[in-house]
């Protein structure tokens, strides 16, 4: 996957491309360089996705706020959302191809979401967009309405 990755990014022009052989080699290198995206797969050895998205969000700024797009084999809901719930950025499904690795890699540089922290999450705001129809500033149930806006 690291050299499907590779070769496409490396077609559209990225020049300084940097491969890990496992998640905690990967952590490691985003702590002595400045990396620009990451993709990284569910399954790999030493350290999972999961756990290296958890590492990432947990270092200080700015290495804390780096795109994640995570390659996973896996796309159940359960899989995604606890990848979602630790705060990647992106995912992509396997088999990839060409267009959809640029498209995730689009999607993090033209469209970023803010970061929030929230208690027991840190990680881009999982809202995309506005809803048909949603009138005014509340977007949960749970928001306080007794709130008025000047």
């Amino acid at each position: 996957m690291r050299t499907i990755v590779g070769s496409v990014l490396t077609a559209v022009g990225c020049r300084r491309l940097h491969y890990a052989p496992n998640g905690r080699h990967g952590v490691d290198t985003l702590r002595r360089r400045t990396i620009d995206v990451v993709y990284v797969d569910y399954e790999m050895p030493v350290m999972n996705g999961l756990e290296f998205i958890q590492s990432v969000r947990g270092l200080e700024e700015p290495v804390c706020l780096t795109p994640i797009i995570m390659l996973t084999g896996h796309s159940d809901l359960k899989r995604l959302t606890a990848a979602r719930d630790l705060g990647v950025n992106e995912f992509l499904s396997k088999p990839v191809t060409a267009s959809s690795i640029l498209r995730r890699l689009e999607a993090v540089i033209l469209r970023p979401r803010p970061f929030v922290r929230l208690d027991g999450y840190f990680g881009p705001d999982r809202r995309r967009g506005a809803r048909a129809g949603f009138r005014g500033p509340w977007r949960r149930v749970t928001d306080a309405h007794d709130v008025v806006e000047l």
